[in-house]
């Protein structure tokens, strides 16, 4: 066993001291890579006045509570091919997600923030995953937008379906299915989803089995968020944990929910106080620079990602490595983007601290994890991360600290991943790693 090393809140938005421990089991395996929002309303497509009445009822975070989710991202294909950047024309897409919370009503979230042309909705459902493309019998609900069925989303807006009676409970998957008769052009999606979704010729947005969808790829498009109400009183209580790949889980078993964020949600669950955790991590992701493959940077994507999740407590940021490793010269076989100094990543930092607070909620910063051994591992690069590190630890700037770097490092070689939680690359953790991660935070003080 490492040593448990306890973490206390520094100021708390609230003014209330509590603790967060990092705690770790040494028994692992290894991982790699890497819009108007929840107030902008159900039903409601941002900046379209057709739909002007229910997104008037839904411009608070009311009832909502997000249960799922994941960042919009630029039509990109860097390392394997998908389907964004030639979009869909006459297809269904169905998605599989797993929600964190329950409730008895659903909404989805789409988004064309990276769309050229307004994105044509002509259908959608959701209903009780079954078995790959399949769902079962009987659970296929129809959903509506602003009381029609089709919705038209602009260039860089959100919209949200109305609320369908569904009852769901936390951990259980649902399947999202939208047909797009129309040519969409280059899609809104997100990369790295750990998780098959399914693609069909033609308007299958109805089957009960998954015999169409013949295509199948692993990553997300349009679907950006699941959101439940009913099922108990409203409570902000949400956790959105953000950062870059290892908030995103690549690497992680695919289809199988094994995420740092996913095993927070299974702790809660357990305990019988299941809670909203959603998850807005994007491979690649820096703080200070925009990655054409890899999103917005940090600080611009906070304020779209973060700060319109309904119902929102508490925030985790373990962000910064590749504002280290991705920067300056450039590795081989892959582009760079502008140096970073650890001033300028810490003031990055600042800043999602700022953003935070601003809106009220707590935001707890997570240590830079090992690297030794890795595409990024240099000297430079490792006195950055030691000297970011210090930082978090001991500025006082975050209202909490949890040491992943310490939960998840070989004791006897503290700047490498302990080879049980490594995934291979030496830079992401394995199921494994990411299940001590979740151990190391204090539920209660969440």
């Amino acid at each position: 066993m490492t040593t448990i090393t306890t973490m206390t809140f520094t100021k708390s938005v609230r003014r209330t001291a509590v603790t967060l421990l990092a705690a770790a089991t040494l028994t692992a395996l290894p991982l790699t890579g890497a819009g108007a929002g929840a107030g902008a309303g159900a039903g409601a497509v941002t900046g379209a006045t057709a739909v002007a009445a229910v997104a008037a009822e839904q411009r608070h975070d009311g009832p909502w509570r997000g249960a799922w989710a994941t960042s919009p991202q630029y039509p990109t294909a860097p390392f394997t091919s998908n389907w964004s950047q030639q979009g869909f024309s006459n297809h269904t897409v169905r998605q599989v997600v797993r929600v964190t919370t329950g409730g008895t009503k659903v909404r989805i979230e789409l988004s064309n923030r990276y769309g050229t042309k307004p994105l044509r909705i002509t259908g959608a459902t959701v209903a009780r995953t079954d078995k790959g493309a399949s769902v079962k019998a009987g659970s296929v609900r129809q959903l509506s937008f602003g009381k029609g069925r089709s919705v038209t989303i602009p260039v860089g807006a959100t919209a949200y379906s109305d609320g369908v009676p569904f009852t769901v409970g936390a951990l259980e998957s649902v399947t999202v299915t939208l047909y797009l008769a129309e040519e969409t052009g280059p899609a809104t999606f997100h990369t790295f989803s750990s998780a098959t979704s399914y693609r069909a010729d033609g308007d299958h947005r109805s089957d009960r089995d998954g015999t169409a969808f013949k295509e199948s790829g692993d990553s997300w498009y349009y679907l950006s968020g699941v959101e439940v109400s009913g099922g108990q009183a409203p409570r902000r209580d949400g956790i959105v944990t953000f950062g870059d790949s290892i908030t995103d889980g690549v690497g992680s078993g695919l289809n199988a929910n094994n995420r740092y964020p996913d095993e927070l949600a299974e702790r809660f669950a357990a305990a019988g106080k299941p809670r909203g955790v959603v998850n807005h991590g994007i491979a690649g992701n820096q703080v200070t620079n925009d990655w054409a493959w890899a999103g917005e940077k940090g600080v611009e994507r906070f304020k779209k990602d973060v700060l319109t999740e309904p119902n929102v407590r508490t925030v985790i940021v373990l962000e910064g490595i590749n504002d280290i490793g991705g920067s300056g010269p450039s590795i081989p076989g892959q582009s760079s983007t502008p140096e970073v100094s650890v001033e300028q990543l810490i003031e990055g930092h600042r800043e999602l601290i700022r953003q935070a607070h601003a809106k009220g909620l707590r935001i707890v910063g997570a240590t830079l994890t090992p690297i030794k051994g890795s595409v990024y591992d240099s000297t430079v690069n490792e006195a950055k991360r030691d000297a970011v590190n210090h930082w978090i630890r001991t500025s006082g700037a975050y209202d909490a600290v949890v040491d992943f770097d310490r939960v998840i490092a070989d004791p006897g070689h503290p700047d490498r991943m302990l080879p049980a939680f490594d995934s291979g690359d030496h830079l992401h953790p394995n199921d494994a790693g990411y299940h001590a991660m979740a151990q190391a935070l204090d539920l209660d003080a969440l």
